[in-house]
Parts: structure tokens; C-alpha cells; sequence
């Protein structure tokens, strides 16, 4: 139990849940208990800057909540761009790692992105990539179903993960990074030839903004990996808001974070059960 390699959790189904604070940490273990399944902890470059930079603190403060763990937990660094953070993520004990350099062009994308996997083998990382554009991050607008980029091209994928050697690749879908409501709709044609032309676990980011039943089959056409942020923080921050305006006079934050972090624990538990069928 406790912390495992995030490589021994990608034979099924297996959601990842983005730590921003030690209460996001201690709310997707709990979750994660409370539906007996395993699960991953991933903190993004994004989460890192909030925390000045720093990966240590909040890297050992996951660290430490997943060791305590009654379930397996995997640590998982998300969405790295920086080859400087990508070579702290093995002293921090994470055993996988998702590096972005989508925003460049595809030469420079196939390049930097074996260069990552190359480095992360060496340290037994997992090492994850994307392919296409999953709107929505650092504040963009989320893309059109027709905007150039919006779908992963299934021979694109497979030339890029020949190219890379990556273990898992994200793919644009018809998901968006940091949607609040849950309307997107999935290309699950597209989902199918992705599976079928690529070899490697695929992976489906901003899936917050997917419904239930979308999910079900995007995980039945073959998706592994389901990356799940802006529904953590929804029922953090509606929680939190709700406690305080039932009373304003309140000001000790361990009672409205405490029903907060509850908030988040049961959609943690939520979306485990969900791909659990």
C-alpha cells in the first residue's frame, strides 16, 4: 500500500487528481480511501510557481500524506515545462512525470520531449508528453472542435511517441483545461483510432469539464489516465464560501478548510468510483 510507482497503477483505469495545498493532498487520499481504489497525486509547474518556486515543501507534504495512505498512491509532477523542475521530480519522490512542450513547434516538441524521456528513464521516471492542444491552461480560452490543433491526428501520434519513446501521451480530444461546467463533448471516433494507431497508455487532461457518462465511455474506447483539477477546486471553494456566509463572525480557517477539504474527498471519491464502473 502506501506510495507505488505510478507505472504499476496504468494497467486500468486510474485517475489523477491535482495537490495544490496540504488540504488537496489530504482530501484525494481520503477520497481515494473512502472508494478503496488507488490513486494519483500530481502537482503541476503551475502549483510549484503558487508555491514560490519551490517544489520541496509541497512535494514532501504529498509525499508524506501518501506514505500514511490505506490505498496506493503514485506522485506524479504535471505539466513541466522547465527542464530544471523535470530534474528535481526523482529527489522528491516522484516516479512519474508529465513534460510539456506543446507550445512548440513539432520539431522542437519531438526533441525536447526525448531529451525528457531520455533523462526521465535514466531516473525510472514514466514519463508522459501531449500531442495537440487541450485548451483552456494558464487562463486561454478553451479551443474549438475546428481550431487548428484541437484533435491529436492518430498518425501523428504514432510517429510521435515512435520518435520520443514516451510511456503515456495526452491527446486533444474534445476536452478543456479549467472548465466549471461539464458539457464538453468527446470525439470518441478519434478516441478509438488513437487507440488503435498508438501503443502507449493515453491519457485525457481537463476532465473536469467531461460528464459522467462521457467519461464511462471515453474509459471504455480505451483512455487510461483521467486528470481531474478545476472539480476539486469547485467544491473547495463552494464549500469554503458556503460555511463562511452561514457565518460571517468566523475566522479560525481550520472550520471552513476542514468542510472544504470534505468537499473535495467526496469528489475524489466520486470520480474513482466512476471508473471503477
Amino acid at each position: 500500500m502506501s506510495l507505488v510507482p505510478t507505472a504499476s497503477l496504468i494497467g486500468e483505469p486510474i485517475a489523477a487528481f491535482n495537490v495544490i495545498t496540504l488540504e488537496h493532498a489530504e482530501a484525494i487520499v481520503a477520497g481515494a480511501e473512502a472508494a478503496g481504489r488507488p490513486v494519483i497525486l500530481q502537482i503541476s509547474e503551475n502549483a510549484v510557481k503558487f508555491h514560490g518556486g519551490r517544489l520541496g515543501p509541497i512535494a514532501a507534504a504529498t509525499r508524506a500524506v501518501a506514505e500514511l495512505a490505506s490505498v496506493p498512491c503514485a506522485l506524479h509532477l504535471d505539466h513541466v515545462e522547465s527542464v530544471e523542475l523535470l530534474k528535481q521530480a526523482p529527489e522528491h519522490g516522484f516516479s512519474s512525470v508529465m513534460f510539456d512542450a506543446s507550445s512548440h513547434d513539432d520539431a522542437a516538441n519531438v526533441a525536447r520531449t526525448a531529451d525528457a524521456v531520455h533523462f526521465g528513464h535514466l531516473h525510472g521516471l514514466w514519463v508522459e508528453s501531449e500531442l495537440g492542444k487541450v485548451g483552456g491552461k494558464d487562463g486561454s480560452a478553451p479551443l474549438s472542435a475546428h481550431a487548428p490543433g484541437a484533435r491529436t491526428d492518430p498518425a501523428d501520434a504514432a510517429a510521435y511517441v515512435a520518435a520520443t519513446g514516451v510511456d503515456g501521451l495526452a491527446v486533444a480530444v474534445g476536452s478543456s483545461h479549467a472548465m466549471t461546467s461539464r458539457d464538453a463533448a468527446l470525439d470518441h471516433e478519434l478516441i478509438a483510432a488513437l487507440r488503435a494507431a498508438v501503443g502507449v497508455p493515453l491519457v485525457l487532461h481537463g476532465s473536469s469539464g467531461v460528464s459522467d457518462a462521457e467519461i464511462r465511455r471515453a474509459v471504455a474506447g480505451g483512455l487510461i489516465k483521467i486528470n481531474v483539477g478545476t472539480a476539486l477546486n469547485i467544491a473547495f471553494t463552494t464549500a469554503a464560501r458556503a460555511r463562511l456566509d452561514a457565518d460571517p463572525q468566523l475566522v479560525d480557517p481550520r472550520r471552513y478548510l476542514s468542510t472544504a477539504r470534505d468537499a473535495m474527498a467526496a469528489t475524489v471519491t466520486h470520480f474513482l468510483r466512476l471508473l471503477a464502473g
